[in-house]
């Protein structure tokens, strides 16, 4: 079933798919630097709450989408057309969102967009499980999540050099071509399922597609520490989302860099995502599956104290350089998540249990960015013209660290558990050998 010798072509596209998908969401974060961008939608630039809540309505979208659309997706349409009727839709949003005027109509947009893109990861997960062994997932999860940090890697850099040179409509534009002319040929020449179980099969009707996709959340919801794993994924992504969607601003307001040196500093950090991600993959597919848990913790000590360097040192570089650090450390940890879903679930559970994962993670995650925004308007209104902006971003970028302390204690959790798994075990082959 699973030595299909095209497999990777198919990781490869989820690949390409994950990077056009993280252009898009950040690209708001950047525009929100651009005063004819505020301008446009009316709200001002001290307004931080109503820039962070733009990425906050994108999560909610995607949250719900994920949670609620991917049983129903895996049901009638498989990963496949999934794909491809996800990447029409958010390209025609995306396309759309420049004759939007006003903050209430961009918000709308933004959360049809999350809807549109939430059931990737999942349905990506889903591809894995069918081709792929539980020890060999590593690497093929981590070449998925790699397209999160070259999507911002190569996204702050591409809409910082258009909000320069062009007007900041063209981002929109350029994104929603990538969309649909590069996502959609790769998609159909690609991404093929094997059709070696029954839940593979396409359902009868629609009430048996129903019927079906009841099954599969009531079977993924079953599966073993979702609970535990959804709490850590919300602490995972609620860094990633509060770190990307405040690292322009960051960098241009609190430590005084310009566009042109905003759009390569911010960068850097998801450049050490990317190479993390790769490196975490290989981790996970030689130690044993009990030592996985370690990963979280080890990362989430290493992305906290580098936030920690980051808030707290003088030399705007350096604290650039530590938030390069921070990425890379939660690089290691990203690849762990959905390998530790697929490791629990069944086959036919796969997507919709890592969609429960994902998208309450992402829901949780996505009040991150409002949340950041809410405590550096206030601090920085607290603090007064002096302080300014550095002392609302220092204050707003602690919240980060307390994410990391959860990651931390649910991977000490899942290690716990393990362990005391093994050694249940343990009794009933001592008495073997000791016969």
């Amino acid at each position: 079933m699973k030595s299909n010798n095209g497999r990777w072509y198919g990781v490869i596209t989820l690949f390409v798919i994950v990077a056009i998908s993280y252009i898009d969401r950040i690209n708001i974060s950047v525009l929100i630097t651009d005063p004819a961008f505020l301008e446009h939608i009316g709200i001002a630039k001290a307004d931080r709450a109503s820039q962070g809540f733009l990425a906050t309505a994108f999560m909610l979208g995607y949250g719900i989408s994920a949670f609620i659309f991917t049983p129903f997706c895996a049901a009638l349409f498989g990963v496949r057309r999934s794909l491809i009727y996800g990447l029409v839709m958010w390209g025609l949003v995306t396309f759309l969102t420049p004759h939007f005027h006003g903050y209430g109509v961009l918000v709308a947009s933004r959360i049809l967009l999350g809807v549109a893109e939430g059931p990737l990861f999942s349905l990506a997960s889903s591809y894995i499980k069918a081709h792929f062994e539980s020890h060999e997932n590593g690497k093929p999860n981590s070449f998925v999540n790699m397209g999160t940090g070259l999507g911002l890697a190569l996204g702050y850099p591409l809409i910082g050099y258009m909000l320069v040179s062009f007007h900041w409509e063209i981002s929109f534009y350029l994104l929603a071509l990538l969309n649909v002319a590069l996502g959609i040929p790769l998609v159909v020449a690609f991404v093929r399922m094997p059709k070696v179980a029954a839940y593979m099969n396409r359902p009868a009707s629609v009430g048996d597609a129903v019927t079906r996709a009841g099954d599969i959340i009531r079977g993924a919801l079953k599966t073993r520490n979702l609970l535990l794993i959804t709490v850590l994924t919300s602490a995972a992504l609620a860094y990633l989302w509060g770190s990307s969607n405040w690292l322009p601003a960051y960098l241009k307001d609190a430590r005084g860099f310009s566009i042109r040196e905003m759009g390569w500093l911010a960068s850097l950090p998801q450049y050490a995502l990317v190479l993390a991600v790769l490196l975490g993959g290989i981790i996970i597919d030689r130690v044993e599956r009990k030592r996985v848990p370690f990963i979280f913790m080890a990362a989430s000590v290493g992305v906290a104290l580098s936030v920690l360097l980051a808030i707290n040192v003088e030399n705007p570089y350096m604290a650039a350089y530590s938030l390069i650090a921070a990425n890379f450390f939660w690089g290691l940890l990203s690849p762990a998540i959905p390998s530790t879903v697929q490791y629990y679930s069944r086959p036919e559970h796969t997507a919709s249990a890592f969609g429960v994962v994902n998208g309450t993670g992402s829901l949780v995650a996505g009040f991150m960015p409002a949340a950041m925004g809410w405590v550096i308007s206030a601090v920085a209104v607290g603090s007064g013209a002096g302080a300014g902006a550095g002392s609302g971003f220092f204050a707003g970028f602690t919240l980060l660290i307390g994410t990391q302390v959860v990651v931390f204690v649910c991977g000490l959790i899942l290690w716990l558990r393990e362990r005391a798994g093994t050694q249940q075990t343990l009794p009933e082959s001592s008495r073997v050998t000791a016969q």
